[in-house]
């Protein structure tokens, strides 16, 4: 071969690696900006998921849609059941609904490919700049978002062009380089002979490997339909291809469900089910009657690359519409390929419900931090009253339970701040933002109310070796101000929980009943002290009992005033 074949081949293949990197960059730009811009629509789909399994299809297909990949809709899935958002019933609906949403990614690589692929590359590449004149110029993030949309989906359609010309290019017609090449495709299975048979798993593992290498069947599809339009692929190789696609498009999600529970991994085990069933039922037809199916969708669709398009449609809806009846029968074969762990029900760990996998969606991962909040100030408040249960029994039988409870409200703590400092770093919208930076300080409040639990246990401790008490009056003060406490508790969880403000003045109410109440017992001692009615063990317990439920209260009271920080600007 000549330097100048040499030179052509490297050139050229270099610009088909460089024009598949634009087409990915494009696809996680324009999906990554389209996701965070629908964040809570994509929470309302989610939710309508539960409705029955063809709502979840239609859930999964609009997802995948919209964000550009089924792997990343399952993963997410995964992460949904790892944390128990969804079951795994709900999530198998939404992966068949996901595979039918990918096949929108080879219609566009098809309308790319077309007789005039070059005037839609360049009014694809004007969409581009426009969308980066839009980034540069914008202010608010959601202008600015838009411009990123509009980038990657000009630089999908330039990434393709790239592609498609530079095969093009090197397969030419004529040419040293060009002849060889179509001489190699042509032995495995391009001509019109017959229909084939050993190249049909040579071209299935070709597809399986290349999107488990690449994690993404849409750039393979990508370059499927580049190289039928360069004439290199005939219908039958490409329906081979697609099949080993839909398959290695699976191992992201079985990556993914790695160290996650039982029902997560059943997640990801019940999309490479689907997508095996899918092949098995299709490759018999493709291998044995390939011709003549080609030749029936050639009399109805004549170009190469839309029929490469509607093939993989076909093959997706089928496949849902066979199995869409026997979804519970595919739930119960998950079950039983990944059974339950012999150890019994597995205890969810903090660092399992705040999944990583939801951090690519910021509007749902912010929703998981608050209830995990909710949960820390849940353990954080009973604790208090274990404490002060055991102050005013005079028994320290709860001890055991209480300082359990204060690791678990100590591992909470750390999960949770971890898991908003990853969850700041991702691209969020001014409100979210907003959130989870009121959160870090909700943490710390709740952690500061753990403390002062701590110091109501010591102080009980403190009554018991000085075989003191608490005078009836004394102890009917703290049983006030603990209704006081429990009140105010109640209002600024539902605030905190709902995010609504219409519960402040409530919160006010018992806040400003606690300081009173604190005042109170401060009067209530100096009396008691002044007549002789109280030791000064007690005496000094009772005063800094009650400075420390007083500050739990000033707690309760910042994470309610917290949420004021976002409510404001995010609909109630």
């Amino acid at each position: 071969m000549s330097i100048e074949g040499v030179m052509l081949i490297i050139n050229n293949f270099c610009l088909v690696l460089g024009g598949i990197a634009i087409f990915m960059i494009g696809m996680d730009m324009m999906g990554a900006n389209l996701e965070k811009a629908a964040g809570r629509n994509i929470r309302t789909l989610m939710g309508k998921a539960t409705a029955n399994r063809f709502a979840g299809i239609g859930t999964g297909a609009a997802i995948t849609a919209l964000i550009q990949s089924s792997s990343a809709t399952t993963v997410m899935l995964v992460g949904f059941v790892n944390v128990g958002l969804m079951t795994l019933a709900q999530a198998t609906s939404v992966i068949m609904g996901a595979n039918i949403g990918t096949t929108i990614s080879a219609f566009i690589s098809a309308l790319s490919s077309g007789g005039a692929e070059l005037k839609i590359a360049a009014i694809f590449a004007f969409v581009a700049f426009v969308g980066i004149l839009v980034t540069m110029t914008s202010k608010t993030d959601r202008n600015k978002r838009i411009g990123s949309i509009l980038s990657g989906l000009g630089m999908i359609f330039i990434g393709l062009n790239v592609m498609s010309v530079s095969v093009n290019e090197l397969t030419a017609e004529g040419s040293e380089v060009g002849d060889a090449i179509r001489s190699l495709f042509a032995s495995l299975g391009n001509n019109s002979a017959g229909n084939l048979t050993w190249e049909v798993p040579v071209l299935f593992l070709i597809g399986l490997v290349l999107t488990g290498i690449m994690q993404s069947s849409s750039a393979i599809t990508a370059i499927i339909i580049s190289l039928a339009s360069a004439g290199l692929m005939s219908l039958q190789m490409a329906m081979c291809v697609v099949l080993g696609t839909n398959v290695g498009t699976c191992v992201t999600a079985v990556i993914s469900s790695i160290g996650t529970t039982t029902n997560a991994k059943r997640t990801a085990c019940v999309h490479l089910m689907f997508n095996i069933f899918g092949c098995l039922v299709f490759i018999c037809p493709v291998a044995f009657w390939g011709k003549q199916i080609a030749g029936l969708i050639s009399s109805i669709i004549p170009n190469t690359e839309w029929q490469i398009a509607i093939f993989h449609l076909f093959f997706n809806v089928t496949t849902t519409f066979i199995l869409v009846w026997f979804l519970d029968y595919l739930v119960k074969l998950a079950c039983l390929i990944v059974p339950d762990k012999k150890t019994g029900a597995s205890k969810i760990t903090p660092n399992q419900i705040l999944d990583e996998r939801i951090l690519k969606t910021p509007a749902i991962a912010v929703g998981q931090a608050r209830q995990e909040i909710v949960k820390m100030g849940q353990l954080a408040f009973a604790n208090y009253k274990r404490s002060l249960n055991m102050l005013l029994s005079g028994s320290m039988e709860g001890k055991d339970e209480f300082d359990n409870t204060e690791k678990e409200i100590d591992a909470l703590n750390k999960y949770i701040t971890q898991f908003l400092i990853k969850l700041s770093s991702q691209e969020i919208s001014e409100t979210d933002e907003r959130k989870v930076s009121s959160f870090y300080h909700v943490t710390s409040d709740l952690e500061r109310i753990g403390d002062y639990a701590e110091n109501i246990t010591e102080y009980a401790q403190t009554l018991i070796d000085s075989n003191t008490k608490f005078s009836d009056h004394a102890v009917e003060e703290i049983r006030e101000m603990d209704a006081d406490l429990s009140e105010l508790y109640k209002y600024v969880e539902l605030a905190f929980a709902g995010h609504n403000l219409s519960y402040m003045q409530n919160i006010e109410n018992a806040e400003n009943a606690t300081d009173a109440m604190c005042r109170k017992m401060q009067q209530s001692h100096i009396r008691r002290t002044n007549e002789g009615r109280c030791s000064p063990e007690a005496g000094s317990v009772f005063l800094q009992l009650a400075v420390n439920m007083e500050r739990i209260g000033d707690h309760m009271f910042n994470i309610a005033n917290s949420v004021k920080s976002y409510v404001s600007v995010d609909a109630q």
